[in-house]
């Protein structure tokens, strides 16, 4: 199967999806493990394990055990979440609310608006995050711009 003429006839359609706003920059930055409060420290411990890296825990957001980059600019998390255990993905971008019209415009519909981000579902419905930059070395390095 070819994604090529599929995408480019979406990008066409959508101006690119940015429905005349300004240039930006996104990227994937992110995956998170999403639990129930009662599996968060199971969790935790089986990935600490499973990746060799001992989590770093936040006192002041005790919600999330960052693994650290466990590829080259992707960060990985675990998250205490109400609601059954999902994995997510962080898109970072210097723009935030151009990248969710972006994304918008491709089939992402908004779910809620979480301080400075937004929480969205693709297409098949799977959650997504969009955030501010979260890694600025791996965002110049590897940020797509977006006209």
């Amino acid at each position: 199967m070819s994604w090529g003429p599929a995408l480019d006839a979406r990008h066409a359609e959508h101006d690119g999806g940015m429905g005349g706003s300004h240039a930006h920059r996104s990227r994937l930055a992110a995956v998170l493990a999403d639990v129930p409060p009662g599996l968060y420290d199971e969790e935790a411990i089986f990935w600490a394990g499973a990746l060799g890296v001992p989590p770093t825990m936040d006192p002041a957001d005790p919600n999330y055990a960052s693994f650290g980059e466990v590829l080259p600019g992707l960060q990985f998390y675990v998250q205490r979440v109400d609601a059954a255990p999902r994995i997510h993905l962080d898109i970072e971008t210097d723009d935030v609310d151009a990248e969710v019209s972006r994304l918008e415009a491709l089939g992402a519909v908004r779910v809620r608006q979480v301080e400075t981000w937004w929480v969205l579902r693709d297409p098949a419905g799977m959650l997504f995050c969009v955030v501010a930059i979260q890694c600025p070395e791996a965002f110049a390095q590897g940020a797509t711009r977006w006209e």
